[in-house]
């Protein structure tokens, strides 16, 4: 089993989580090949995440399988953009933590 994790990512976790759990129960490569062609931010990161959790796992790409994609909430950076009049509207850019765990396909041990 191999798992890999990255931490305060500059990304909104309700948008990573609808990539996360499309990627969920997916042959790595497979996976891998699929957040290619998505065309979202999410999509790219988590790619990175799931081949580095396949090389911590010492297993070929082909033979493994994503057994859990997670992401979690970070922190939030508080920012404001001027308005009119001298006052100002917050600006919320969250961060998001991304953990995958990948395991041998159960025929290949």
């Amino acid at each position: 089993m191999g798992k890999a994790v990255l931490k305060f990512v500059r990304l909104a976790p309700l948008k990573a989580r609808l990539i996360a759990r499309e990627v969920q129960g997916m042959n790595a490569e497979v996976a891998i090949a699929s957040l290619e062609f998505t065309p979202n931010k999410a999509a790219g990161i988590i790619a990175k995440v799931i081949t580095s959790a396949v090389a911590n796992s010492g297993l070929e790409p082909e033979g493994a399988v994503v057994t859990s994609c997670r992401v979690d909430r970070g922190p939030v950076l508080k920012r404001f953009t001027p308005r009119a009049r001298g006052s100002a509207s917050p600006k919320h850019r969250p961060m998001a933590h991304i953990m995958v765990e990948v395991n041998a396909i159960e025929g290949d041990k």
